[in-house]
């Protein structure tokens, strides 16, 4: 089976790896990982960097029926590759773990902000999300000149320049190292509760609506980690929240 960008790069950078420990096949996937990471600081370089400080920002977490919205913004040196950095939905949880790790190793700053399940019941899901994203820019300990937005609306009450991007986390690296660090991060909080409610299978369904959370709803009722605004929403409204 052909190794993964995320093998390659651990064999590169174990003690003593070296370019020669790749096939002429991996050689090629290895450069063309390294042009794609490249060809994704196109936007940040628009805005001015690497003058110009740029962070991007991404959230997870508006579908679920349990469990709170959370936001990250993250702050890359420009021009830094990290090889397999992707849009979180498209790597593993031991992928995302992983990746996590070197982002923290290799940001300038990184800001996560959450908003529980009581404040989405009380301001609803689209306030709650801006929200926790504003926190986050907040929570960086450098301030950006200007940051990237996945998504089509920009985050009101920002004073910095702002650049909505749909598919960021796929296009820019800095939004692709917030949806990591933001998915990530919400994971965890959700597995830390399934301790406490381990009849809602929150280690695998981390909130979302599974049959088997329904199941458990019907069965033991709701917790104060369920959003009482989503559990009576009709099943059309519920797959389009739940195809994030």
């Amino acid at each position: 089976m052909p190794r993964s960008i995320h093998r390659l790069y651990e064999v590169l950078s174990s003690p003593g790896g070296s370019w020669a420990d790749l096939n002429p096949g991996e050689r090629l996937r290895w450069l063309v990982e390294c042009r794609r990471l490249r060809g994704n600081y196109a936007v940040e370089r628009t805005l001015g960097a690497p003058e110009v400080l740029v962070a991007g920002i991404d959230e997870t977490g508006r579908g679920p029926l349990a469990g709170p919205v959370a936001a990250a913004a993250v702050i890359l040196p420009f021009g830094c590759l990290i090889p397999g950095l992707n849009d979180s939905k498209r790597l593993t949880r031991s992928q995302r773990d992983a990746m996590y790790l070197k982002i923290c190793r290799r940001a300038l700053a990184i800001g996560v902000a959450c908003r529980s399940a009581s404040d989405i019941d009380e301001i609803g899901i689209n306030a709650a999300n801006f929200s926790a994203m504003r926190r986050a820019v907040t929570r960086l300990l450098i301030r950006p000149g200007a940051v990237i937005v996945d998504g089509r609306e920009v985050v009101p009450g920002l004073s910095m320049t702002q650049r909505t991007l749909i598919r960021g986390d796929q296009k820019s690296n800095s939004v692709a190292a917030a949806s990591i660090v933001a998915k990530v991060v919400r994971d965890r909080i959700m597995i830390w509760h399934h301790r406490h409610y381990p009849q809602y299978d929150l280690v695998n369904n981390v909130g979302y609506s599974t049959p088997a959370h329904r199941r458990a709803l019907e069965e033991y009722g709701a917790t104060p980690l369920h959003r009482q605004s989503f559990l009576h929403l009709d099943s059309a409204r519920q797959m389009d929240l739940f195809s994030e």
